[in-house]
């Protein structure tokens, strides 16, 4: 938090000195930023980054930075009001419009203002990423011969065995491809899957990034409740009855925004009810490799119970390194896995070589399993600490499940709190929260929020975080 807001009033102070310099004329140097102002090199440097981000500095390697030469004048504005006629028309036709809503997304990319704290966050804090495992992994990987030639369009034979094996059961490297985060996998797998205006029966409450990828391909997505157990098997039968659907995505682990584990005389019953339907299930096991240090065994994926070809299985190394680690797989079995070939290499082609060779340098290496054992422990850490401060400041708040994975928490509302006016209140009492509602593709039974633990600095920002939730809390109550 304390190095964004350097940067950010280093950035100001310099943008306020620019008519000091005419255009093309030098800043001081870097060396004698960090002088006078107090400041690290790499503050200096994202600062500068920032203003040329915004074409007010020109930065020349070994040179410096340089004021930039003032912006022609603004072109003159088209008129582009024929796109809307041009993106609706082909929705004319179709059961659901092609539009696409990316807010819910957004919302847990986006970074808090300096000061507020961190509670909509969906990845590891900087300081419980492997930041130099990951830095040394793609330095030695730069060296690798080849390293900067084209890789095979399924990825390294040697990263898809690594990820089959992570999968266990009868999966093998052959029956894997590297993709470029979860994302993009669960995008791949939607595509290959259903054709535009067929339904896709989802997780309520589910992750609203798939939902906006179901949304944006044109599909209909159909919600069947969960509960602490995962999927109820006689919904997901109706369901599947009801809709002639012919996919079903879940998240067996650790399911967002729940937390809930499917249970174990359910996994056999939801494999079978979709293929006695004729229907995928699309597995997304998103963060089993942030399970908690108290978690005891996991179960194995759903993929490696299916010798039939019925589940299609997303992972990613991303929610354990680092936002810009992408990589992952997708595994499948059977004609499928020709479709969501050809679908991978029409959209992205491959995942770039450099960052395949450092995934298999990173998780070849010692430090890869002491990173795991120590981000087990301090979630651990996190969520104990947000549940005790829940209890202690937040009664009211209801927490149906404590899960013993990933990153979050998942609270129910008391009836009638008017779940958006809280989530402002929270904003202003500086702290991000993360809203309930657009986990739902129907009507929510009742108003929630979703707590993430992961990306704050450590549990004296937890602490004070439910402490200004609180304050936002009374504000809402009492208005």
């Amino acid at each position: 938090m304390q190095e964004r807001s350097s940067v950010g009033d280093l950035a100001n102070q310099l943008r306020g000195e620019l008519n000091r310099y005419s255009p093309g004329g030098k800043l001081p140097s870097s060396r004698a930023l960090v002088e006078r102002f107090r400041v690290s090199p790499v503050t200096v440097s994202r600062a500068l980054a920032q203003l040329a981000a915004e074409g007010l500095v020109v930065t020349r390697p070994g040179a410096g930075a340089f004021r930039a030469a003032p912006r022609d004048a603004a072109p003159a504005v088209g008129d582009t009001s024929w796109q809307e006629v041009a993106l609706s028309a082909d929705s004319a036709a179709e059961l659901v419009p092609r539009t696409v809503d990316a807010s819910a997304v957004l919302a847990t990319l986006s970074v808090p203002p300096p000061g507020v704290v961190e509670f909509n966050g969906g990845y590891l804090h900087p300081s419980l990423q492997p930041e130099r495992a990951m830095a040394a992994a793609l330095s030695r990987a730069g060296r690798r011969p080849g390293a900067w030639g084209r890789p095979p369009v399924e990825g390294l034979p040697e990263l898809r065995e690594w990820f089959a094996r992570g999968i266990g059961g009868a999966v093998t490297a052959a029956e894997v491809l590297i993709t470029a985060g979860g994302q993009s996998g669960l995008t791949t797998a939607l595509r290959a899957l259903a054709p535009p205006g067929a339904p896709v029966l989802v997780e309520s409450p589910t992750y609203p990034g798939m939902l906006a990828i179901a949304r944006a391909a044109g599909l209909r997505p159909v919600p069947v409740p969960v509960d602490r157990d995962g999927v109820k098997p006689e919904l997901l039968a109706d369901a599947l009855r009801a809709t002639g659907a012919r996919v079903f995505v879940c998240q067996p682990l650790f399911q967002n925004p729940t937390g809930a584990v499917l249970a174990p005389e359910r996994r056999g019953e939801v494999l079978r009810i979709a293929r006695d339907a004729g229907a995928f299930v699309v597995e997304d096991d998103f963060v089993r490799r942030l399970v908690h240090e108290d978690s005891g065994p996991l179960p194995r994926p759903l993929a490696s119970e299916d010798p039939d070809g019925v589940v299609v299985h997303v992972c990613s190394l991303t929610k354990a390194t680092s936002p810009s680690f992408r990589v992952s797989a997708l595994a499948a079995r059977g004609p499928v896995l020709e479709r969501l070939r050809a679908i991978q290499v029409v959209d992205t082609f491959f995942v770039p070589r450099p960052l395949q060779e450092a995934a298999l340098e990173l998780v070849g290496s010692p430090a890869w399993p002491r990173h795991l054992r120590a981000v087990a422990t301090e979630l651990r850490n996190r969520r104990d600490t947000m549940t005790a401060a829940l209890r202690l400041n937040l009664p009211e708040l209801a927490l149906p499940h404590i899960p013993s994975g990933g990153y979050h928490l998942w609270l129910r509302l008391p009836d009638g709190t008017d779940e958006q006016a809280l989530f402002t209140a929270a904003l202003r009492s500086g702290v991000a929260v993360t809203s309930g509602r657009p986990y739902f593709s129907a009507e929510p039974p009742a108003a929630h929020l979703r707590l993430s633990f992961a990306a704050v600095a450590g549990t004296a920002e937890i602490t004070e975080g439910v402490r200004r939730l609180r304050v936002a809390y009374d504000e809402v109550s009492q208005a």
